[in-house]
Order: structure tokens, then C-alpha cells, then sequence
């Protein structure tokens, strides 16, 4: 049985655009009130999904991220096929802005510079420079990597409702398989402060609740597997 996860203490742990720490707390039982209200948010988390249409032409595709309203919106000519929330980098790790292209895609993607330390049955989320020796290192999984600029890309991630990543933009877990699959390698993508279907399209869009607070994170022990990486709902798409 693998012992529950425990952290290096060589300095605070901030992955850089990780999927989301493992925060686990000795703080006694939780009362019954505060279990159900978080046991609600967290199926509310996992039912969350955004609507998608197949684009006729996908030559045509691009993609369009205002970090000011953390909204993604994947446009084939002025029609919307995704409209989707993203987790934008945090103050002290910006999100690039520019014009890009996705430079590569990978399902089964890990970071490699911040994941876990594993020694027998001890776990501990490490960066790999602070790795403890003697200890083999297992990067974070970051699933539906669609990379637009080196160490830069779209993944699974935990969704905040405030920029909280180390750069990346994270995408829920149930929309990411859509997004995969509407891009290509070569899709343009724009980031930028603001986009003009924030005033259209990007209007009144449903979030997933926030995760901050949810108790611990339920795919702890499966961020070691490829099991993580087949979690995510097969994607479904209306007719164009």
C-alpha cells in the first residue's frame, strides 16, 4: 500500500504549471455540513461540460484567449465551435501573450521538471531539481497537452476561478477532449489581454465551481498510472 503523499520541505512546493498540488491536512474531521456542501461542489465539478460543434473545414480553425476574462474560443471563421473557461497563469508566473500555433500534442504528456520523488512506498511532490538522491522521479501528468510555445500549453488542470497557474492554461477535464480534438498541429492561437467575443459569445458563460478547497485531490494515486490519462469523458459534438 503506498503511503499517503508527504512534500519536500527543501522549499515551498509551486509546480510550475502543474495539474494541482496534494494537499493533505491533520486538521480532525471535517463537520458534516462542510463534507456535503464540498461533497456537492465536487460533483458539480465533475458534471461540468461545454457544448461543441465539428468544424466543415478545419484548415480554417484558430483559437482566441482573453486572459482577462479567462475564456478560451475556439472559431472556425466568426463561428464558435468551443467556448470554454481556462485557468490562466497566476501574477508572478503571466501566461505569454502573442500570436502562436500549437507546436505539438500529446495525450499522455508529463511535466518534466515538477512531479514526484517515489521511494519505496513514500511519495512526495518534488520538483526535479530538489529530488532527494536515491529517489526516482515520476513527472506530473498534464493530459491533452497542446503545446504553443516551449513549456507552454493547453492541459487537464484544476480550474480556479482566478489565474492561479504557472503559466500554462488549464482546461476541466470533461472539455479538454473537445479542445484536442478541434485543434491540430499548426492551429493558430491568440492570447491576448482581451478578445472581442468577450462582449458577444464570452458573455455569461457557466464556470465549473472553484476547486480551491475541495479536500484533497481524488486522483492522488492515479497521477503515478496511465490511468490518469483515461479518466476524461470520450468527447461529443453536435452536428456542424
Amino acid at each position: 500500500m503506498v503511503k499517503m503523499f508527504e512534500f519536500c520541505t527543501l522549499r515551498p512546493l509551486m509546480f510550475a504549471a502543474c495539474v494541482g498540488a496534494f494537499l493533505f491536512t491533520s486538521c480532525g474531521p471535517i463537520p458534516q455540513s462542510e463534507t456535503t456542501l464540498k461533497s456537492a461542489a465536487m460533483q458539480a465539478y465533475e458534471s461540468y461540460n461545454r457544448p461543441a460543434t465539428l468544424p466543415t473545414n478545419p484548415s480554417k480553425v484558430r483559437v482566441k484567449v482573453s486572459l482577462k476574462n479567462q475564456m478560451a474560443y475556439v472559431m472556425e471563421g466568426s463561428k464558435p465551435l468551443l467556448v470554454m473557461p481556462v485557468t490562466v497563469g497566476r501574477s508572478s508566473a503571466p501566461t505569454p501573450r502573442g500570436s502562436f500555433r500549437i507546436r505539438s500534442k500529446n495525450h499522455y504528456y508529463r511535466a518534466y521538471t515538477h512531479g514526484y520523488a517515489i521511494k519505496g512506498n513514500v511519495i512526495r511532490g518534488c520538483y526535479l531539481r530538489n529530488r532527494p538522491s536515491g529517489w526516482r522521479f515520476k513527472g506530473t501528468p498534464m493530459p491533452y497537452w497542446c503545446e504553443f510555445k516551449s513549456a507552454y500549453g493547453f492541459h487537464t488542470g484544476w480550474m480556479k476561478n482566478f489565474p492561479a497557474s504557472g503559466g500554462c492554461l488549464r482546461m476541466h477535464k470533461n472539455v479538454a477532449p473537445k479542445f484536442y480534438r478541434l485543434v491540430k498541429v499548426g492551429t493558430p492561437v491568440s492570447i491576448s489581454y482581451t478578445q472581442s467575443e468577450d462582449a458577444t459569445i464570452g458573455q455569461n458563460i457557466p464556470r465549473p465551481p472553484d476547486s480551491t478547497g475541495f479536500p484533497g485531490n481524488p486522483d492522488g494515486m492515479m497521477a503515478l498510472t496511465q490511468d490518469f490519462f483515461t479518466q476524461h469523458q470520450a468527447p461529443v459534438f453536435t452536428n456542424p
